[in-house]
């Protein structure tokens, strides 16, 4: 690596801590060290410092504060979720369905109730990554019991017609789950009108600390309150009404609730400065860098997210050699990318396994500025010229770059 400034473009992996946020945990690691269960003040502190977290991270997605339970992760929120409501109603049914696309934390859950005789449909996706409502409702039978679809997809950014998928499991009377860990705090999510029942999310997606996740289950309006239709997969203690019993992490809580306070007041604003950004990278690359092409929905995706596709090369490579010139992105999800296997969701869209092999995704974030993209636009042309030569996969063939000067990136 060089010794310029490293420039981090891996942002739906996991965020910076903002230094508001850190100044906050520091804070409550200090001065809010008591368990929020003991009936003496320096508990009771704690209790406070949670209530009040819960009811700002309630308000960005508008729902009610005593709907959400703090986790450890988003991963242990979709675990809930989806081993809460499964084990609650076996005996009204034993039908789930969710997507092609999913993240491993749901769709390994569900690989998992195969094994103990739940049917799972798994929905395929159109090339851009997007479900189809009328598959949806096809496949709804009088055994179906919960609908899982997340949000937005970590590695092509593209968001789904959640109103509609709301909608569709109200009318029937199924319950909805959303992972939606990349679309919490920087796209608009209201419970209500988009009917959702169940939503996961995670603190360190949004400039908050590792370690930290929520489930929200609804309360009102569901078969009588949320202990009517999903229960606890761990026992232990109280805590978070018995949904999650564990010791709750008071400071990493308020690191969390700063995180969404933020990301609620600058939504609008950085929304539109990223996709600035983000479209500046596709139009560029795709236009001057030969064999490229954008994965996911054009304009139906997260404000930070590009995923690029580059023929005849591995975005591993990419990805290595990015990380030399000073520059980290990804070619997927962090959670698979130690895997030799193609992107289940690439090959899902359509792509072929060498193609699913040859993407690269680019996430932006609220520190990534008009001048790193210049920087990784100037350095990623050599990088594709370079493998690009060396592949083995098509030899003997001029690559790269159009009429368009690949200096004229700004």
């Amino acid at each position: 690596m060089n010794d310029s400034k490293y420039i981090y473009l891996d942002n739906a992996a996991t965020t910076p801590m903002d230094p508001r946020v850190i100044e906050e945990v520091t804070k409550h690691f200090k001065e809010t060290y008591g368990n929020s269960s003991s009936l003496h003040s320096v508990g009771q502190k704690a209790g406070q410092i949670l209530l009040k977290s819960r009811e700002t991270i309630a308000s960005l997605i508008n729902a009610n504060r005593d709907d959400i339970f703090f986790t450890s992760s988003g991963t242990e929120a979709d675990n809930i979720a989806i081993f809460g409501v499964t084990s609650k109603n076996k005996e009204r049914g034993n039908h789930i369905i969710t997507s092609s696309i999913e993240h491993h934390a749901i769709e390994n859950p569900y690989k998992q109730l195969e094994k103990r005789e739940f049917e799972v449909t798994f929905l395929p996706v159109d090339q851009f990554g997007l479900i189809a409502t009328k598959d949806l409702e096809n496949a709804i039978t009088d055994k179906t019991i919960l609908i899982s679809i997340m949000f937005a997809n970590n590695e092509i950014g593209t968001i789904q017609p959640m109103k509609k998928i709301g909608s569709i499991a109200k009318k029937h009377d199924v319950l909805f789950h959303t992972d939606a860990v990349q679309a919490f705090g920087k796209v608009p999510i209201d419970v209500n009108e988009m009917k959702i029942d169940l939503l996961s999310a995670s603190a360190h997606k949004l400039y908050g600390p590792k370690g930290v996740g929520m489930l929200y289950i609804r309360n009102k309006g569901i078969r009588e309150g949320w202990g009517k239709f999903i229960e606890p997969i761990m026992y232990g203690g109280g805590h978070e009404r018995d949904m999650r019993p564990s010791t709750v992490n008071v400071p990493g809580i308020a690191g969390f609730a700063k995180a969404a306070e933020l990301a609620k007041e600058e939504m609008d604003e950085e929304s539109l400065r990223q996709i600035k950004l983000r479209e500046k990278i596709i139009k560029w690359v795709t236009e001057n860098i030969e064999d490229s092409y954008l994965n996911g929905h054009p304009t139906q995706r997260l404000p930070n997210n590009v995923n690029i596709g580059f023929r005849y090369i591995e975005g591993e490579s990419i990805v290595l050699d990015l990380d030399m010139e000073g520059i980290a992105a990804s070619t997927g999800s962090a959670c698979s990318s130690k895997s030799l296997e193609p992107s289940h969701v690439l090959t899902a869209i359509g792509l072929k396994p060498e193609e699913a092999h040859g993407s690269l995704r680019v996430s932006l974030g609220r520190f990534t500025t008009e001048e790193d993209i210049d920087h990784f636009l100037e350095k990623l042309p050599g990088v594709i010229e370079r493998l690009r030569k060396m592949s083995p996969l098509k030899k003997g063939v001029k690559y790269m770059f159009s009429d368009s000067n690949h200096e004229n990136y700004h």
